[in-house]
């Protein structure tokens, strides 16, 4: 088990980390897109989206995610309006649901005492809408999104972000993400970080490796809870 000193606050993506984004894909469906496609539709806002960054943009992912949602209506022959599909698929980012384990690792660890946030390159209005159906939002002390740094992860200023609104430093703090560009972003920011492999891919060799790994979020209470406190 590693030795590293008690996080004061844990930071936690959003996007596939304590949500199923797999719920989209009927959505995309019934807007007349495949379904099949939700994986690389994602992926692509994720790499337009930090390619913008990169180049000294500032844009949301609601602009990027709808650039992505009518680039795959007309590589796949949508017949139907392109905009209202966007407008379909979009509305879905609120209503996705938790991953199981999502709802008693929180508890679990806002128990314990640790400080949570959410930080996601999303929106953090569609975290707190996600969160208050689960009846979860009051365990977090903030949502942030990257609107506030003007950059997104993986960028050193998305991280800074959260530490500077929670006032801690970075050794304080713990990142939790199923990506491992995000988890190498934080390391590189200077955060202690946990990796949550949902899936059985395994972690990068090329990317920073993570100082936790867990297989969801109860292993990853079960972790942290057995630290002594600072």
């Amino acid at each position: 088990m590693p030795s590293e000193p008690r996080p004061r606050l844990l930071v936690f993506d959003v996007n596939e980390t304590l949500t199923d984004l797999s719920a989209l894909a009927p959505r995309l469906a019934r807007a007349g897109l495949p379904g099949h496609l939700l994986p690389v539709w994602f992926a692509g806002v994720l790499r337009d989206g930090v390619a913008l960054t990169l180049a000294g943009g500032d844009v949301s992912f609601a602009d990027v995610a709808a650039d992505g949602l009518r680039t795959l209506a007309a590589r796949t022959g949508l017949t139907g309006d392109p905009e209202e599909a966007v407008r379909h698929v979009l509305a879905g980012l609120a209503e996705l649901p938790l991953h199981p384990d999502v709802p008693d690792g929180v508890r679990a660890l806002r128990g314990a005492g640790y400080r949570l946030l959410t930080l996601t390159n999303g929106s953090a209005a569609t975290t707190r809408a996600v969160l208050d159906r689960a009846g979860l939002t009051g365990h977090f002390e903030a949502h942030l999104d990257v609107a506030g740094a003007g950059r997104w992860k993986p960028a050193r200023e998305a991280y800074a972000h959260a530490l500077d609104s929670a006032g801690v430093s970075a050794g304080e703090a713990l990142l939790v993400s199923v990506h491992p560009w995000d988890t190498d972003g934080a390391a590189r920011a200077g955060l202690t970080t946990a990796w949550l492999h949902r899936t059985p891919g395994p972690y990068p060799r090329t990317a920073h490796p993570p100082d936790r790994s867990a297989t969801g979020m109860t292993d990853l209470a079960a972790q942290l809870m057995d630290m002594p406190a600072a």
